[in-house]
């Protein structure tokens, strides 16, 4: 495959597999928009042990809200691929906040439905055909801990009850009819191999698996990303693999790992480039040459084919990027 031309990749719904609009799209990258928005944090406190989505349970009804507004105004920026606001929506979770299991599925629920009238929304304002994806979140145990663990998976549990974790919000996302999973921020092999299990539980979905890192070289757990590359190949309804809620500067040399190991499709979506700093919990503006925009030619060049940005990233991130791929 030539490597410098970007091509569009989407999922059919039924098969396993991921298909590459070569007549329609030839020349673009899919662009993935994440809903961990700059302009939600300007509304929703990030608490100090997460910066991902929202942890704030008794406020994701208006969270959600601010999800559709987000979503089409990335779409409108040239977006392919949304993610729901279901990262850290587990019926566990809700739980904890008082909410029985029909009422945090029915949440979870929403958070396709809203994603799935932002996609609707746009095409009936624009008037595009294009293919728009709606990708269902599923974060990891780790984010359900809500203590960063899905920056370090030093997490374990039996494969039966990792299975048990994940299924309910799974099916949930399936059954509102999301196009593929995005099981994501994923820090540990252990948990991705009970994911990959799972998967087999619904012949008919796909997902993408994407992890955070310890350095370019192994996943946050310390397992070598040489190992994880084997379980995705070997694994049918997992149609990509990569990298999101990193740091720019760490894309491109694990980038470069995965190019000689990954069979898959290859995505990344880290963090704006702003860098936080956690004693004063601020954000501050990202150093020169170091955005979205300046990284991408380097990540198409190591491969990537699903782009797009995860925490803090704004419409005017994804406007830049699109103009990236469009055809010179």
């Amino acid at each position: 495959m030539d490597t410098l031309t970007p091509k569009i990749y989407g999922y059919r719904r039924g098969e396993n597999y991921v298909y590459v609009n070569r007549e329609a799209r030839m020349g673009r990258t899919a662009l993935i928009i994440h809903p961990t928005l700059k302009e939600k944090s300007q509304h929703f406190a990030e608490p100090a042990s997460e910066m991902k989505t929202c942890d704030h349970y008794t406020q994701f009804p208006l969270y959600l809200m601010a999800d559709l507004s987000g979503a089409l105004r990335l779409f409108a920026a040239g977006a392919n691929v949304a993610i729901t606001a279901s990262y850290q929506a587990t019926p566990q979770g809700f739980a904890a906040r008082g909410l029985d299991e029909a009422q945090a599925l029915t949440l979870i629920d929403q958070s396709v439905k809203l994603a799935q009238r932002a996609r609707d929304d746009y095409r009936a304002a624009s008037g595009s055909e294009a293919a728009l994806l709606v990708a269902g979140s599923v974060g990891p145990y780790g984010a359900y801990l809500a203590n960063g663990a899905e920056y370090r998976g030093d997490y374990a549990l039996p494969e039966a009850e990792m299975k048990d974790f994940h299924r309910p919000r799974v099916k949930a996302l399936l059954d509102a009819g999301v196009d593929l999973l995005a099981c994501e921020t994923l820090p540990s092999f252990a948990e991705a191999q009970a994911l990959v299990s799972l998967l087999a539980e619904y012949p008919n979905s796909s997902a993408w698996f994407s992890f955070t890192l310890c350095d370019a070289q192994h996943i946050s757990d310390g397992t070598p990303l040489s190992q994880v590359a084997e379980l995705v190949n070997a694994a049918p309804q997992v149609v990509a693999m990569g990298i999101n809620c990193v740091a720019l500067e760490s894309v491109t040399p694990a980038l470069q790992t995965l190019q000689a190991l990954c069979a898959k499709p290859l995505l990344v979506y880290p963090n704006s480039g702003e860098q936080y700093d956690a004693s004063s919990k601020t954000w501050h503006s990202a150093p020169s040459g170091c955005t979205l925009q300046d990284k991408f030619p380097e990540w198409q060049q190591a491969g990537a084919r699903l782009i797009g940005g995860c925490c803090r990233t704004t419409p005017q991130d994804i406007a830049a990027i699109a103009a990236c791929c469009q055809p010179q």
